[in-house]
C-alpha cells in the first residue's frame, strides 16, 4: 500500500523560492556576475521563478539559461535505435567563464544529474563559480555533491519517492513524497 504526505503546498513552495532569491542576491553581493541555469525539465522552470523574485527584489533581470543534461548522464540508456545518446541541448546566451553560475534542479538525490549538469557547464567555458539551488534535498549521495541553497532537506529511505509537481508542468504546486509499506 503507498502512502503519500505533503511536504510542501503551494504557499509553502512559493516562500522556499523567494528565501533562495533572497540568498543567491546576498550569497553573490548582487547579481552582475551571476547566471541562473535551470536544469530541464522543472530545473527550468524553477529557475525562471528565481529570475522572477530576484528580478522583483533587485529591480533589474539577472541572466538565465537552460540545460538539458541527457548526453552527459552516466547512467544513461541508450536513447535512439542506432545505440547514439541523444544530444543534450544548451540553452545559455551567455559567455559562462568568468562567471558565477547557479545550477537550478528540483531534486538532489544520488548527484548523477548535478555531475553531468556540471560536465555540461565546463563545456562552455571556465565559470568563476558554480553553486547549486534545489527545492529538495533528500539524501543518498553517490557523488560528493552538495546543494549551496535548499528550499528543504528530506531525509528519506531509498524505497521513498519525492514527487515535485509544478504548476507550469502539472497543474499544481506540490511536493509528495510517497511511501510504499
Amino acid at each position: 500500500m503507498e502512502h503519500i504526505s505533503v511536504l510542501l503546498d503551494g504557499p509553502s513552495m512559493n516562500r522556499a523560492i523567494t528565501r533562495i532569491a533572497h540568498e543567491i542576491i546576498e550569497r553573490n553581493k548582487g547579481i552582475d556576475e551571476v547566471i541562473l541555469v535551470g536544469i530541464k525539465t522543472r530545473g527550468a522552470y524553477l529557475a525562471k521563478r528565481l529570475a522572477e523574485r530576484i528580478e522583483t527584489i533587485e529591480g533589474k533581470a539577472i541572466r538565465t539559461g537552460e540545460l538539458d543534461i541527457t548526453l552527459y548522464r552516466d547512467d544513461l540508456s541508450t536513447k535512439q535505435v542506432d545505440d547514439q545518446a541523444q544530444v543534450q541541448q544548451v540553452d545559455i546566451e551567455y559567455q559562462v567563464s568568468d562567471q558565477k553560475i547557479v545550477l537550478i534542479d528540483d531534486v538532489l538525490y544520488t548527484g548523477r544529474t548535478v555531475r553531468a549538469a556540471l560536465d555540461a557547464v565546463m563545456d562552455l567555458g571556465r565559470p568563476a563559480q558554480i553553486q547549486l539551488a534545489v527545492l529538495v534535498d533528500r539524501g543518498h549521495r553517490e557523488l560528493p555533491i552538495r546543494a549551496d541553497y535548499v528550499g528543504k532537506n528530506i531525509p528519506t529511505s531509498s524505497t521513498e519517492r519525492i514527487l515535485v509537481n509544478l504548476e507550469e508542468t502539472d497543474g499544481q504546486d506540490i511536493i509528495t513524497i510517497h511511501k510504499v509499506d
